[in-house]
């Protein structure tokens, strides 16, 4: 008698009118107005696209469709998204004024209706219309007899124009197909920015054909291929997300100095007088990968041209493989020990008057701003670089 009063009961609460409060959205649209009735899928449901988006509004659909199929198991006689109008009496009609930008300050806004015969999705630019497909994923409800979605009134907009994540790739190697794996679960949170930390003191892990020292000594073979970086980028602009690259200086840069030491700071440590020893006193100190976390001394040169000329050349070889806005440069955690020990670098600081080690970072970082807008990007660094 139990069992079949919790069946009845189960029954009850499946056909029930859903409560906007059981709604499983993430993060929560700015407003919801849940209506009365369903809108219940069939395997003739089809997506049609108006408009003058960008053609990733075509990828977002036809990912829409498979994920949609591989969650109910319907087997849509639609199976891909592959051009404007294409099916004008489709159940889902997605209209988007124009093609939006990825980065910052972009229009994301999109309004979403469904009832019981048509679902609508209007936005200024594709990137709010490839939200509005996330929304809609989310909103899936099933019973005993059908997949559905519950009838909804939404629009929405994000709260925050930067909602990135971070990957520290460089401490802890992730393959291709992770890295895409959370691109994917950032665009379901409607997310933006893929912060992708490349370089730091335990790896390098960006190919660099004019310098190839530096995936051949600092990266233990593993490390991305530059096809690798640039299929990653359009996979996350393909979702709306901006890839923001950080190459961490001028400290955590034993990676950096394990293959190019003449640009370290480190001083030789001489203790005699000996001939030999004054052969010595032109040797390059030695710097290794690291294979712990934590903040160690190796920081990069900031008064040897040789420095800027080599930090030139990996931007004006790694900007290109990022078509967005801004570069990391990190900027954390030099704790100053190596600048602090060279008579040369202190010599440096009370010429040009230069107070403490922030200052001279600062000079350093200021070194980097044209090298990067050079490249139409903006500089940006950890809180340390303030």
């Amino acid at each position: 008698m139990k069992f079949i009063l919790i069946l009845l009961f189960s029954a009850f609460v499946s056909n029930a009118q859903i409560q906007k409060e059981q709604l499983d959205l993430m993060p929560w649209p700015q407003n919801v107005n849940l209506t009365a009735g369903t809108f219940a899928l069939s395997k003739g449901f089809k997506v049609n696209i108006t408009g003058n988006p960008n053609p990733r509004i075509f990828v977002g659909a036809t990912n829409f469709l498979r994920r949609l199929d591989g969650r109910t198991g319907l087997f849509f006689e639609q199976g891909f998204s592959t051009k404007i109008n294409e099916y004008p009496e489709a159940q889902l009609q997605i209209s988007c004024v124009r093609s939006g930008k990825i980065g910052l300050y972009e229009d994301e806004s999109y309004q979403l209706s469904i009832d019981s015969n048509k679902i609508k999705i209007t936005a200024t630019t594709d990137l709010g219309a490839l939200h509005g497909l996330e929304t809609v994923l989310q909103l899936l409800q099933n019973n005993s007899k059908s997949y559905y979605f519950p009838a909804v009134e939404i629009t929405d907009l994000p709260r925050f124009t930067w909602r990135g994540l971070m990957i520290d790739a460089a401490r802890h190697f992730q393959p291709v197909a992770v890295i895409k794996r959370n691109l994917d679960a950032m665009a379901s949170m409607k997310m933006n920015v893929f912060h992708w930390h490349l370089v730091d003191d335990q790896g390098w892990r960006i190919e660099m054909k004019n310098h190839p020292k530096f995936t051949e000594m600092a990266s233990d073979g593993e490390f991305y291929t530059q096809e690798e970086i640039k299929n990653i980028v359009k996979y996350a602009g393909d979702r709306g997300i901006m890839v923001v690259p950080e190459i961490d200086v001028p400290g955590h840069a034993s990676a950096i100095l394990a293959a190019y030491p003449e640009i370290g700071s480190k001083v030789v440590d001489l203790q005699s007088n000996s001939v030999e020893s004054k052969k010595q006193s032109i040797a390059i100190a030695n710097y290794a990968v690291e294979r712990r976390s934590g903040i160690f001394d190796a920081t990069l040169d900031p008064i040897n041209p040789k420095t800027y000329q080599l930090l030139g050349e990996i931007f004006d070889e790694v900007c290109p493989l990022f078509p967005g806005d801004y570069f990391h440069i990190g900027g954390d955690e030099n704790n100053g020990k190596e600048w602090d020990a060279n008579p040369k670098i202190q010599e440096f600081k009370k010429k040009n008057k230069l107070a403490n080690n922030h200052d001279l970072q600062t000079y350093f970082n200021m070194k980097l701003v044209p090298m990067l807008k050079k490249h139409n990007k903006k500089l940006m660094g950890w809180e340390e670089i303030m």
